[in-house]
């Protein structure tokens, strides 16, 4: 899958700070992104009619997802929605159905490369972030489902010509997903996460909902 974002950001400048630093808009094209899955063991590929009989055992894949440095950046200004380097995440899960509860747990790891034309022309270096990820999933029925879902992450920390940074990152989250089905080709899904514990960074609330289409393959 490659996804190529467009991002959008409105801010005001802080007090004492220069224009340059700051711009009071951005429209820019993000990084794109080149993200590689696969099955290692379970989930075989189905028909519509098989899959109306199949029952999940385990199911491991693995994803590599990479971030190339071709969206916009400016050296010159402080607040970038590019970031001029190569990042690469790893990631490795396993899924366990037992009845109507299925259990997730994923493990992943991002690298990054340097960026030698940060703020004012200086070079600056991240450690890789790890994290893990776990979801308790519950089927209802009528294809209702819901589940809980915690992460925890830790690294990150920057270093910028030689100097490391205070920003390392140790962050735990917990969050809510509910699915509801409409019909045959449609649902809608609710979510919503918070912080449970911030060290840099990660201490936000989200809340959403998604209309999910389905179509093809018999539908």
């Amino acid at each position: 899958m490659v996804s190529t974002p467009r991002a959008v950001a409105d801010r005001a400048k802080p007090p004492g700070k220069p224009n340059r630093m700051f711009p009071a808009e951005y429209l820019w094209p993000g990084r794109p992104r080149l993200r590689l899955s696969i099955n290692l063991y379970g989930a075989p590929a189905l028909t519509l009619e098989q899959f109306r009989s199949y029952r999940q055992d385990l199911i491991v894949g693995a994803t590599l997802q990479a971030t190339a440095p071709f969206g916009q950046y400016d050296s010159d200004k402080l607040l970038n929605i590019g970031t001029n380097r190569w990042s690469a995440k790893t990631e490795l899960g396993a899924s366990q159905a037992l009845g109507r509860v299925t259990l997730e747990l994923a493990g992943a790891a991002t690298f990054y490369t340097d960026n030698d034309n940060y703020f004012g022309g200086r070079k600056r270096e991240q450690d890789p972030v790890y994290s893990i990820q776990g979801h308790l999933i519950y089927s209802f029925s009528h294809g209702v489902w819901g589940a809980i879902d915690g992460n925890y992450y830790k690294g990150g920390r920057t270093t910028t010509d030689g100097i490391k940074d205070d920003d390392a990152q140790e962050n735990t989250r917990m969050g809510a997903t509910l699915a509801l089905p409409i019909n045959r080709n449609n649902s809608v899904k609710l979510f919503a996460s918070t912080g449970l514990s911030t060290r840099t960074g990660g201490d936000f609330d989200t809340i959403g909902a998604a209309w999910q289409v389905r179509w093809g393959g018999g539908l």
